[in-house]
């Protein structure tokens, strides 16, 4: 049972447990004893849930004996990403002072996940306030790549990826402000969708006018985040950003299990650059891996042109807004806990104590320019398509790069910067794996469309997905490991 659980999608698992064909408990037993097997090895389960997940295993079989209705996701057994909370299952945000939290409430993210009917079994593993993409912190430590354990599986969502990748669940909650869905996927060879503010309404007790950060999915499939968002987007009452679709756009006919039709981007247009014509340092396996993706579309019947927007004014926009929401969210534990938080987190909401008031408007009007000119490139283009991560992943036990083909990075973000520039755009974006380097490292490329556009983003994405089948190729672990 093992071995045929193992890499069934979200969607392949829901269906056989309504069908009875197996039961939530045998899929939590599995989910369960994977953890056991990999766990040790990846570091990427921090908090499990394992008796209260049983029972209510029990009850999801005895909710489908009686024939009652059952939601789309039902008796699925899932992680969470440690930064979303979760009533009565710690919530640490891989922080030292909030290691002991404990939650009265879920996020939006959660409830409507368990309302779908997900088996809430654990946490994943995150960066200290999910800042960095390299998941490592004090309270759990460092968690690592399934494909090489040697490497980083990047972050802010690493865990969710590396959980994924290894084989112990098909899907799972992230969220994304400079990259921390998409970085992942690309370091672990599974997808990772940012979707447009509001999809996910931001609510209190946060910061419900926020943009910069989104709660999202990671998947081993296209079709599996899309059947996430369908069971959690939406509008929400006290979510002033809510975009009025319901979550029943991202039910598909292209990405139920009966689809049969072939992939096809006729009538798309792509602006393609995997530096974005010189922008970026990019590693040149890295380079071109996403390069070659450029015949992948043109065999789909898409145009794929040289075009790109002009992202100058994104760098402004991201490091303003990034320091504000810092500031906004850990400047009070800065004041009570000077000495408990790390260097980089410090640095980004100091940022945010010295902006003036003439920066800040500096940075409103940056993003009026560059909202101008993604609404100019999108009236001529559906897609853009550059590289997701600029880097391999790299060696676990450094911070970050700190240099790109023998070019110096100023701060723990540059690396990442190809994902910042499309954060500041409020765009929907989502990595897709593209292939391996000769070592066997993962490499994303990133899909972009304008904002609102995250149905037609999917589809896209999942057309490329179907014509290459790169996700299929898994992490040989231990032998053994079952």
């Amino acid at each position: 049972m093992s071995e045929e659980l193992r890499w069934l999608s979200t969607r392949e698992l829901a269906a056989k447990i309504a069908a009875k064909e197996i039961s939530a408990r045998e899929a939590l037993s599995d989910h369960l004893s994977r953890i056991d097997s990999v766990n040790p090895t990846i570091n990427a389960v921090v908090t499990r849930d394992d008796e209260a997940a049983l029972v209510r295993a029990g009850a999801a079989d005895e909710a489908v004996a009686r024939g009652e209705p059952i939601g789309p996701l039902h008796g699925v057994p899932m992680t969470h990403k440690d930064t979303h909370d979760t009533a009565g299952l710690r919530t640490t945000w891989g922080s030292p002072i909030m290691a002991d939290r404990v939650p009265d409430t879920d996020s939006l993210i959660i409830s409507r996940l368990k309302a779908a009917g997900v088996n809430t079994t654990g946490k994943t593993n995150v960066p200290e306030f999910a800042a960095g993409s390299h998941t490592f912190n004090p309270v759990f430590g460092t968690t690592v790549n399934p494909y090489d354990t040697s490497k980083s599986a990047s972050g802010s969502s690493g865990g969710v990826g590396a959980v994924l990748a290894a084989g112990i669940q098909a899907s799972g909650d992230g969220s994304d402000m400079g990259g921390s869905l998409r970085s992942p996927a690309s370091f672990n060879n599974v997808v990772g969708f940012r979707p447009s503010n509001g999809r996910i309404p931001h609510t209190l007790p946060g910061n419900p006018f926020t943009w910069l950060a989104q709660s999202g999915f990671m998947a081993r499939t296209v079709s599996d985040v899309a059947l996430t968002m369908s069971a959690t987007a939406g509008p929400e009452r006290g979510g002033p950003r809510s975009i009025g679709e319901p979550g029943s756009v991202f039910d598909l006919p292209e990405f139920s299990l009966e689809a049969e039709a072939e992939p096809d981007l006729h009538g798309v247009t792509i602006g393609f650059s995997p530096d974005l014509d010189g922008l970026l340092p990019v590693e040149s396996e890295v380079h071109e891996i996403v390069a070659g993706t450029a015949n992948v579309f043109s065999s789909l019947g898409a145009g794929v042109v040289d075009s790109i927007p002009n992202l100058g004014d994104a760098d402004e926009v991201f490091n303003v807004r990034r320091a504000l929401d810092f500031l906004y969210s850990w400047g009070p534990l800065l004041e009570k806990h000077p000495d408990q938080i790390k260097d980089s987190v410090v640095w980004n909401i100091e940022m945010g104590l010295k902006l003036t008031g003439a920066e800040v408007a500096s940075a409103d009007r940056a993003r009026a320019r560059l909202h101008g000119e993604i609404e100019r490139f999108f009236g001529k283009h559906d897609l853009l398509v550059l590289t997701t991560c600029q880097v391999l992943p790299f060696d676990a036990t450094i911070e970050y790069p700190t240099e790109i083909n023998g070019v110096g990075l100023e701060n723990y973000l540059d690396w990442m910067r190809a994902l910042c520039l499309i954060s500041a755009t409020g765009c929907p974006a989502i990595s897709v794996p593209a292939g391996f380097s000769k070592s066997g490292l993962p490499v994303g490329v990133q899909l972009v469309a304008k904002p609102g556009a995250d149905v037609d983003l999917l589809r896209m994405a999942h057309a490329f997905e179907a014509a290459t089948q790169v996700h299929r190729r898994h992490p040989q672990l231990s032998a053994s490991m079952p």
